[in-house]
């Protein structure tokens, strides 16, 4: 995404900065190495000591160090040197703590880090830069937001200046236009110019980084260009940077849609070229996340490259010379997930904002800027000319001043410069302007020895190379640095960069809600994507029949393109909700079909699982569809209805995604409510029927019923119920009990349920564990009384901001967010044998409200869902109302958390953020991708979990506050040129917990490091992100007619609870027929999760173990047969265990199956397997 040029208002003259803060180079003095002798007359024994001096000293060391070693033992090797060298390859683990033993993994306490105070030793932390800085946005001059960059001159005399000149082209897979858009118009006629162009020289260079415009330009291009595109990336002229199918947003994307768009990209690569990325490439999106580092490292990247970080985070690293550094976790002791860094340091990634400090100036290099072609002029009034004999000298003078001011912003003298912006070299002309006006620069430096610079065009890994090299031969540690046994010379960091401000009090922390419609849809098509590709694996698993090949392989393709577009969609300007309208109309459509081609697949794979028809044809229709149905891309999705007749019954199959068993209360919707539920031995089951409900103030009940009973699903595995009409023996789904408070319209009773008037201003629904006490005039929960008699605040309040500033990326409130709700709304209570539920529609000023919600909590006897606490916020801001609003719901706690929460990066890792008075309202909501919590010095926890990703804050005392939803008349100047104005009606759920600690644990205010969930909230988490998948079949059967009983049950037991398959998978789905048997067809991928032990172990969340044991991956699955494994990088193009960072016993899997993980680590392992014979 492009900005303008910042220029900024009236410029202030700043100081210039005192020299000694610049580099200097200082010689070192020797001392005489030959002290003066007096002359003197040997004597006899002077003389046989002098003859013998090396055989008398080396008998002298040699009784110290026997002396030595009988006092102190054998001393160890020293751990670190200020001097590293290394073989290549260049990233490698040179890890400077003792090796772990062979029974690390069993001794290994959960607990290993955060709550104990344990944690990364590094250098610097984010948190200590914002505890540092003070944002005052001082006017630095030419560098508005840095200061009067100046250099001596004599900082190149020992090592001269090396400078790599990197052409690039951001191409966005769809912001203004849509990927096929500028596909056709842009991004395929640069990949052309690319290859003509760099064909021509062979000093030029380029990079690359998006595999979605890649892989349709190959299809697209011809034999001669696609040999032409694969020498230059053999050559080294052009590398293939990051090589995702995008560059992926870090606020919003979870880490299983990461891992799937940089697999996707990067196996297509391989397959198709043979190269594998090993450096990464950010450039655009709006901050940055560690576990993009984690993943990459885990990837076998060794660099990454970032850019868009808080202004004044990059005039303090740079002040320190501190914008290169090894990114480290947070949680990691060992330095195995250090990643080297390189962080841009002015505004843009535009020409004028990557040559040096002063926009002005490198405008006039931006060569496709002079006359002729069509891209903006520069905005300071000095344009570029064409270099030429008269000119060359006070050009490349001046091109390299700015190079010189750049470079002393950085500890070594290797210097990188991007050359590129948002879709450049589009032409021949515009690329020959460029790379020959450039060269001529470069001869001229490089031709003049006494300007101590050389001058090229270069990669991404040309550049990283270089400074390796650098930093094996000279030392730019600091005194007392930690740094890393990775590359010497830089300091080590860890933390994450949001929210991001790219000048004066713009924060970028709107886009964490923007079309929060299709942020939800995302996360809906990330977890049908995962349940299908699971059944893939586990039908081409256990079915070796003709058929069920031909199923699972016919379907290779549109899986494929269900993996790319969710892929897609995780593009920065994507999942953000930071495009046009009609990109996100087209979104929106891809994502909508991939859900129903994998709906379509799941339907039938649970006939061959199941053992239903093995030899019908592929092409014939399920006896199944979805439960849930979307007719439209932009609609909610419905819930079918059950209409089974008298005599009939209704089969109902749930697909379980997790490793664990299921115990939950589930629902259906029935047209009629005297049903009966029956499980797969035609046992009884009690049930609940309740009306249905909908947001509309004249008619809340829709005349269809809710469906509820407790299944139980095994892990991964199938299990079938019936609903049926007239059996004889079991009772009819008891009706739930309502009661109605409404101070305007008449309350209508529907049949059959008995209905009472609720009395008095407060009321109240309970289960075994909590009380829910409710304002009944205002609908909102106040607070939660547990069994034990203890009590918390709640204080629900729905607000919204009045934000004339806010755009599509920016959030700019006028002032504090105000409460919407207003006495006199319509309240029903619903009272059952397993769900109790408290419905709002509120009152508000507008006549149609924009919200109204559900208050669940459910019974049904060991179920996580009873423990906590379900929300349900029907949102409707449609309408010119509500014009430039932003709702929230906000949660007054009595919890003294003193404005430090808690919340998720990328449903990975947790991070903690901190109110600070010194920056802005908006400068203190962060992403919340899953989940947010807040803490108490007492130890209680209130816990947030949603499905999808919205933003946060914490901005008094004991508040929690979420965005909903916003609606945006203005373009906030960042290139969109709209509003967001889109919105549709849409439900977000929220899971809630209150929980106690059991032990002490760490005060959030003197303990910097991030916080863990509990086990019991992990698992909350996962029931809320990988629901069960229900199937019903599409015709009734008579109840004379009983099927035998049909379930499915993979794995040999359910996995510990901390253990969570990321994915298993056919990797190469088109392929798999064409492989032999004995290949690695198979991939699983695992997380083992990390949990605060200072809260409830497994009592309260049902779990049967943890890992405190390897896992057996060859004993993991029932009726079927590991016969080998090996473990992989995430991306699975690298074997080298070592290179990943991993500990040594994770090669060991091969040998005896067993997968060794550690607390927060994710793990692949390749499979070869087939059924038992």
């Amino acid at each position: 995404m492009p900005l303008s040029s910042y220029i900024g208002g009236n410029a202030r003259r700043g100081n210039l900065w005192p020299n000694s803060l610049l580099p200097t180079l200082s010689p070192t003095p020797t001392k005489s190495k030959h002290p003066s002798r007096k002359s003197r007359k040997r004597t006899a024994l002077i003389n046989f000591i002098f003859t013998n001096f090396f055989v008398i000293a080396l008998s002298i060391s040699l009784c110290f160090l026997f002396i030595t070693i009988l006092l102190f033992g054998i001393p160890n090797p020293l751990l670190s040197s200020p001097f590293k060298t290394k073989p290549p390859p260049y990233y490698r683990v040179r890890s400077r703590k003792p090796p772990q033993n062979d029974n690390s993994y069993r001794n290994s306490s959960n607990n290993f880090r955060k709550e104990d105070g344990a944690g990364a030793t590094v250098d610097i932390t984010t948190k200590g830069l914002y505890d540092k800085i003070q944002f005052l946005d001082e006017d630095g001059g030419p560098w508005k937001q840095g200061w009067r960059v100046s250099y001596k001159g004599d900082e190149w005399d020992s090592e001269k200046l090396k400078v790599f000149v990197v052409p690039h082209s951001h191409n966005d897979p769809g912001w203004k236009l849509t990927v096929d858009e500028y596909y056709d118009m842009q991004s395929r006629h640069i990949l052309d110019t690319i290859v003509h162009t760099l064909s021509k020289d062979p000093r030029r260079k380029f990079i690359w980084e998006e595999m979605s415009y890649l892989e349709r330009w190959w299809r697209d291009a011809s034999v001669e260009k696609r040999e032409s595109f694969t020498n230059l990336v053999k050559t080294g002229q052009l590398e293939i940077v990051g090589g995702g199918w995008v560059m992926n947003d870090e606020a919003n994307s979870h880490y299983f849609a990461i891992i799937e768009q940089i697999t996707e990209g990067n196996m297509w690569l391989n397959d198709t070229i043979g190269v594998v990325p090993k450096n990464s490439w950010a450039i655009d999106p709006f901050g940055y996340s560690p576990t993009m580092a984690y993943l990459l490292r885990r990837m076998g990247f060794e660099n990454m490259l970032i850019q868009r970080t808080h202004y004044e985070l990059k005039k303090e690293l740079a002040l320190k010379k501190n914008l290169e550094y090894t990114w480290r976790q947070s949680w990691d002791t060992e330095e195995s997930t250090d990643i080297f860094t390189h962080m841009m340091p002015f505004y843009s990634y535009d020409i004028p904002h990557t040559c040096g400090p002063e926009p002005a100036i490198c405008c006039e290099f931006d060569f496709a800027r002079m006359h002729g072609f069509n891209y903006e002029r520069c905005p300071w009034g000095k344009h570029p000319v064409a270099i030429n004999q008269e000119n060359i000298q006070e050009r490349a003078l001046k091109l390299l001043d700015q190079y010189r001011k750049k470079s002393t912003l950085y500890r070594t003298n290797t210097l990188l410069v991007p050359l590129g912006d948002d879709f450049r070299y589009i032409s021949i002309d515009e690329a020959e302007a460029q790379f020959h006006n450039y060269q001529m620069l470069f001869d001229y430096i490089n031709s003049n020895p006494s300007l101590n610079a050389e001058a090229k065009f270069g990669t991404l890994g040309d550049y990283f190379q270089t400074l390796r090299e650098e930093a094996d031969r000279e030392n730019y540690s600091l005194p007392g640095e930690v740094g890393s046994g990775q590359i010497g010379g830089f300091p080590s960091l860890s933390g994450d960069f949001f929210t991001y401000a790219d000048r004066q009090q713009d924060y970028w922390s709107g886009y964490y809600i923007s079309r929060p419609f299709f942020k939800a849809v995302d996360r809906v098509l990330e977890q049908t994507l995962r349940a299908a590709e699971i059944m893939m694996a586990l039908v081409h698993g256990y079915c070796q029949r003709a058929q069920c090949e031909k199923l699972a392989t016919g379907f290779a393709y549109k899986m494929t393109a269900a993996r790319r577009n969710l892929a897609l969609f995780q593009h920065h300007d994507g999942v953000t909700g930071t495009a046009k309208d009609h990109v996100v109309q087209d979104y929106g459509i891809r994502m909508h079909t991939s859900l129903q081609d994998l709906q379509i697949f799941m339907s039938k794979s649970i006939e061959v699982l199941l053992g239903i028809h093995h030899e019908k044809s592929d092409h014939s229709p399920s006896q199944f569809e979805s439960a849930q149905v979307r007719s439209k891309y932009d609609v909610q999705p419905v819930l079918k209805a059950i209409n089974a007749r008298e005599g009939t019954s209704q089969s109902v199959v749930f697909f379980n995604p997790l490793e664990q068993t299921r115990d939950e209360v589930v629902m259906v919707i029935v047209k009629r409510p005297d049903v009966t539920v029956l499980d797969s031995n035609w046992t009884c089951v009690p049930s609940q029927v309740s009306p249905e409900l909908q947001h509309d103030n004249s008619k809340i009940f829709t005349g269809r019923h809710r469906l509820h009973w407790k299944a139980s699903v095994p892990a991964m595995g199938l299990q079938t119920y019936y609903v049926a009409n007239g059996f004889v023996g079991c009772e009819k789904a008891k009706p739930a009990k309502l009661k109605y408070f409404s101070m305007s319209n008449p309350f209508s009773c529907p049949a059959p349920y008995a209905c009472s008037k609720i009395e008095g201003g407060v009321s109240e629904i309970q289960n075994q564990h909590q009380t829910l006490t409710f304002d009944v005039k205002l609908g909102l929960l106040q607070k939660v009384t547990n069994t034990d008699g203890s009590m918390n605040v709640v204080g629900e309040e729905i607000g919204m901001y009045s934000s004339v500033g806010s755009g599509a990326y920016l959030f700019k409130p006028n002032g504090h967010a105000q409460p919407i709700i207003e006495a006199g709304g319509h309240v029903v209570i619903f009272e059952g044998l397993l769900v109790q539920e408290v419905y709002s529609y509120p009152k508000t000023t507008w006549e149609k409200a924009p919200i109204s919600h559900s208050t669940r909590i459910y019974n049904g006897g060991s179920t996580i869902q009873e423990l906590l606490i379900e929300k349900e916020y029907h949102v409707e801001l449609l309408g010119q109302d509500f014009n430039d609003r932003e709702l929230i719901v906000r949660y007054k706690t009595d919890l003294d958390n003193k404005r430090i929460f808690f919340s998720d990066l990328n449903g990975f890792q947790m991070s903690r953020r901190e109110t600070y008075d010194k920056i802005p309202l908006q400068g203190n909501y962060y992403p919340m991708p899953s989940l947010a919590f807040m803490l108490g010095s007492n130890g209680k926890r209130f816990s947030v979990h949603s499905r999808q990703s919205l933003g946060a804050a914490s901005l008094k005392d004991g508040w929690l506050e979420i965005m909903l939803d916003r609606r945006l008349l203005r373009d906030d100047g960042r290139g969109l040129g709209q509003g967001v104005m889109d919105n549709r009606p849409m439900n977000v759920i929220f899971h809630i917990l209150f929980e106690s600690n059991i032990s002490s644990t760490s005060d959030p205010v003197s303990n910097p490091l991030p916080l863990s969930p509990s086990l019991l909230s992990h698992c909350v988490g996962a029931h809320l992100n990988y629901p069960l998948h229900a199937f019903v079949a599409k015709i009734p059967h008579e109840l004379s007619v009983q099927p035998p009983p049909r379930s499915f049950s993979p794995l040999a037991a359910p996995l510990p609870c901390d253990l969570h398959i990321v994915n298993f998978k056919v990797p190469r789905p088109s392929k798999y027929s064409q492989q032999p048997i004995e290949d690695y067809r198979f991939v699983l991928i695992l997380q083992r999760r990390h949990w605060d032990t200072s809260y409830c172990r497994k009592g309260r969340s049902q779990c049967t173990s943890v890992a405190n044991e390897p896992l057996n991956i060859f004993n993991m699955f029932k009726g079927l047969e590991v016969l080998k494994a090996k473990a992989t990088s995430l991306n699975l193009l690298h074997e080298d265990i070592e290179m990943l960072g991993y500990m040594e016993q994770v090669a060991d899997v091969g040998q005896e199956g067993h997968a060794f993980i550690s607390p927060m680590e994710i793990q692949a392992y390749k499979l070869v397997l087939r059924p038992h014979q």
